[in-house]
């Protein structure tokens, strides 16, 4: 079938079913994916499937690790991934990128593109209320320093949380 955003964020909510949570994380994650694009650039359709898919390996890493650590979800989601991709008509290469950036969005190991760069960036700002001290601005300035890839990230992290 023809690649379209809303028909992938669809095979994302018939495989999280009523996981609520990981349905409004993805979908999230894609809005601010989307806007750190419109300044930053790279494949949109490669930003867009990595946003809707980042954490498709987590049911499965549940299962079989009875975790959803970020090192599980790297194993596991890119063979979903890949099986759902391949029913769109979207090339092997982009399918392997794709991934790829799934494959390291919580190690940062293995990628170094600005499609991963924004995916990173779009994930940490969703997490970041979750896994980082609000209250300590000082600290938080220096971690969004440190940990944000793009400057448009950096910039959406200030103004979010240091404002």
């Amino acid at each position: 079938m023809e690649y379209s955003a809303e028909k992938l964020i669809g095979e994302m909510i018939d495989y999280f079913g009523d996981d609520k949570k990981r349905i409004n994380h993805a979908l999230n994650v894609l809005d601010y994916a989307r806007k750190i694009h419109k300044s930053e650039g790279g494949d949109l359709m490669i930003v867009e499937a990595a946003a809707i898919l980042h954490d498709i390996g987590i049911p499965e890493s549940e299962l079989k690790y009875n975790s959803s650590a970020g090192n599980y979800q790297e194993i596991e989601g890119p063979p979903i991934a890949n099986g759902i991709l391949k029913e769109f008509e979207i090339s092997s290469e982009d399918i392997f990128h794709i991934c790829r950036i799934i494959a390291n969005h919580h190690s940062d190991k293995d990628i170094d593109t600005i499609e991963f760069r924004i995916i990173w960036d779009a994930d940490w700002l969703v997490n970041i209320p979750d896994e980082r001290n609000l209250e300590d601005k000082e600290r938080l300035e220096h971690e969004i320093e440190k940990l944000f890839k793009t400057e448009t990230g950096k910039i959406i992290a200030k103004k979010r949380f240091l404002t």
